[in-house]
């Protein structure tokens, strides 16, 4: 039981035992949850020192009713057994420090690197318990930005396109005419053009499909701008992928900034300045290529966890479980 998640539902079905009386009878009895050493301050903080490691990652999640946890993981053990280094209720950077400092100093001198999103919180926590680790920050985060505001140009052309159709509905019916929406050589209206574009957005060119592809040229051809910002977005996830050496990453990005600047697009101003302010910690990814993803798979395991529960009622409890797995 402490290494697979079966719901004492499961048991009741298959035993025909009563799932919430054996379910209570484990964790009072059979669990080792009572005699727990971290089990007074389960809720607030877990610390495990034996499982601290050279390259890190750390994240934010939610555990229940969107109350966050800060958490921080060994990549080296892949999201199994001995992943979990720390998870502490709360993202506020003074509490999370403290507590982190709790680990042995020498444990904490010796991590070299650790991976992070943008968040300034993260940054401080990184900075004050690692003192000698270098800060990655995701690279996904980065392209992420550029993904939003390309869609937020897409979005607020569609608006306009709703509005526009909005008022000939009524014009028409003032005039007693019935209105007849115009259609493009693909058979989308301009309202449908640009809702059903979304997901081609995302997508590199060469991975379209033919339906989209003929989207894609008429989408382009209406709205230029959507077209330079796709570019301005591709052309950003191709330095990631593409650029093997820190220094030519760091001119390519030089460049791919004052496109941003001279396309004067709204929507990536705040690309180009998160890009300024977090360059350094950018540009590390082009020395080992690390990515944070290795944090956002073991959310995404404890996610499906916690729904194997039906949710967490008991949050003490819960992390007990997940630290017998994953710690």
């Amino acid at each position: 039981m402490d290494n697979y998640p079966i719901s004492s539902n499961s048991l009741e079905k298959f035993y025909y035992i009563n799932g919430n009386q054996f379910g209570q009878q484990y964790k009072d009895y059979l669990s080792g949850y009572p005699d727990w050493e971290q089990k007074e301050h389960a809720r607030e903080w877990l610390l495990f020192p034996e499982n601290i490691g050279s390259n890190l990652s750390i994240d934010e999640t939610s555990l229940s009713n969107g109350e966050l946890y800060t958490i921080l993981t060994n990549k080296e053990a892949k999201g199994k057994k001995g992943a979990l280094v720390a998870i502490i209720e709360g993202t506020q950077a003074d509490n999370v420090i403290s507590v982190l400092k709790q680990l042995p100093e020498e444990s904490r001198e010796l991590v070299e690197e650790v991976t992070l999103d943008m968040a300034v919180s993260m940054n401080k926590i990184v900075k004050q318990s690692f003192p000698k680790a270098r800060l990655v920050i995701d690279r996904f985060h980065v392209q992420k930005l550029a993904y939003d505001a390309l869609q937020e140009m897409r979005i607020a052309h569609r608006w306009d396109a709703i509005n526009k159709e909005t008022n000939d509905i009524a014009n028409a019916c003032q005039d007693n005419k019935k209105y007849i929406a115009q259609k493009f050589r693909n058979g989308d209206t301009e309202k449908q053009l640009l809702a059903r574009s979304r997901y081609l957005l995302f997508k590199s060119s060469n991975k379209w499909t033919a339906k989209q592809k003929e989207r894609a040229k008429i989408l382009f051809e209406q709205y230029p701008d959507i077209k330079k910002a796709y570019s301005l977005t591709h052309s950003l996830r191709m330095i990631f992928s593409k650029s093997k050496i820190k220094g030519v990453a760091y001119t390519k990005l030089a460049h791919w900034y004052n496109e941003v600047t001279e396309s004067e697009f709204k929507s990536f101003n705040t690309i180009s300045a998160t890009i300024y302010t977090h360059y350094q910690n950018i540009l590390n990814f082009f020395d080992n290529r690390s990515t944070n993803a290795s944090a956002e798979s073991f959310n995404a395991k404890l996610k499906a966890f916690r729904a194997t529960q039906r949710g967490v009622n008991d949050i003490a409890f819960f992390l007990f479980r997940v630290s017998k797995i994953y710690a």
